[in-house]
């Protein structure tokens, strides 16, 4: 596909207002296509990522922050370079890329997201996608695994030690499982979920899978060097970290936690393209959780349940 046939407006999901994506989100198709600067690549986009992020920014969680109204929501994206800016060294046309378009989550996040048709982003928030990959299957990945990866990496997490994963069946939980085992060698990865999903987590590589509507992980008679907080029961999880351990959560500050959003960056997709290839890490997209561009806000429904196994994806994106 060449430059020269991209449109100068295209379908977008799109808001005008804060509030609930049920009553704000619409379908429109003549937003303007985004115009690409020097460092950046113009998308076409083939699959969208949905993450909770999505809906709290809507809802103005971070409205100081956020760049100005209307809104196309979206961080992941996998598609087709169309179109390179001058300045752009790492890709060219035609080139399969992924990445989170927003480099900082909450500080001014893209007016133009990746519920859309094109979008525009900077070479160095993207990789090339493994080719094992399939489009929605990249498109799972980038905001969540790079989670995962980077609490891991500020606990100070290395080979031999243990860690707890509270929601072990989520978006980030499924990563931290697969991350802790495969690729910084933990010695044990226990995990909490519901009964249902027990065996998925036993299957990413959890040696101790605790259903939470059954048993109590503060009862257990050991401690880890590290707990993973994914669904804001942080001080419920300082009683089994070892002393000297460190907890870790991405849901809200909590007193001696470590708590961060993640600065996107295509380093730790391209860090971990070799487990992704060989099939080592794998992407985890709900069995219900692929959903077509037309049903976008059925998709974000599903979502906000919170009873979603992995990701939830938008495929195909026209």
């Amino acid at each position: 596909m060449a430059a020269a046939s991209v449109p100068s407006v295209n379908k977008a999901w799109i808001y005008t207002e804060y509030g609930k994506f049920a009553d704000v989100l619409k379908l429109d198709s003549n937003v303007q296509v985004p115009q690409v600067k020097e460092d950046q690549v113009l998308i076409k986009v083939v699959a969208a990522g949905l993450n909770p992020i999505d809906f709290k920014r809507a809802l103005g969680f971070f409205q100081a922050s956020d760049s100005p109204l209307p809104t196309v929501p979206g961080y992941d994206v996998a598609g087709v370079v169309v179109k390179v800016g001058s300045q752009v060294n790492k890709f060219k046309v035609g080139d399969e890329v992924y990445g989170d378009i927003n480099e900082n989550p909450i500080q001014y996040p893209k007016q133009f997201g990746s519920l859309a048709e094109f979008t525009a982003v900077e070479e160095k928030l993207l990789a090339l996608k493994p080719a094992n990959l399939s489009f929605a299957e990249a498109a799972s990945l980038p905001l969540a695994i790079e989670t995962a990866y980077e609490g891991l990496e500020r606990a100070q997490f290395s080979h031999g030690q243990s860690v707890l994963v509270l929601g072990g069946a989520g978006g980030v939980g499924t990563h931290i499982i697969q991350l802790a085992k495969h690729v910084f060698g933990a010695s044990k990865v226990a995990a909490t979920a519901s009964t249902s999903k027990l065996d998925l987590l036993r299957s990413l590589g959890a040696d101790l899978a605790i259903d939470y509507t059954k048993e109590n992980y503060e009862n257990l008679p050991e401690k880890f060097d590290v707990v993973f907080d994914t669904v804001g029961e942080a001080e419920r999880g300082l009683k089994v970290v070892k002393e000297g351990g460190k907890l870790v959560t991405i849901v809200a500050p909590v007193p001696s936690a470590i708590f961060y959003a993640v600065i996107s960056t295509a380093t730790i997709l391209e860090k971990l393209k070799p487990y992704l290839e060989s099939g080592k890490v794998k992407p985890v997209i709900d069995p219900k959780g692929q959903f077509p561009f037309s049903k976008t806000s059925e998709a974000f429904s599903y979502l906000e349940t919170n009873r979603a196994t992995g990701k939830v994806v938008v495929h195909p994106i026209p």
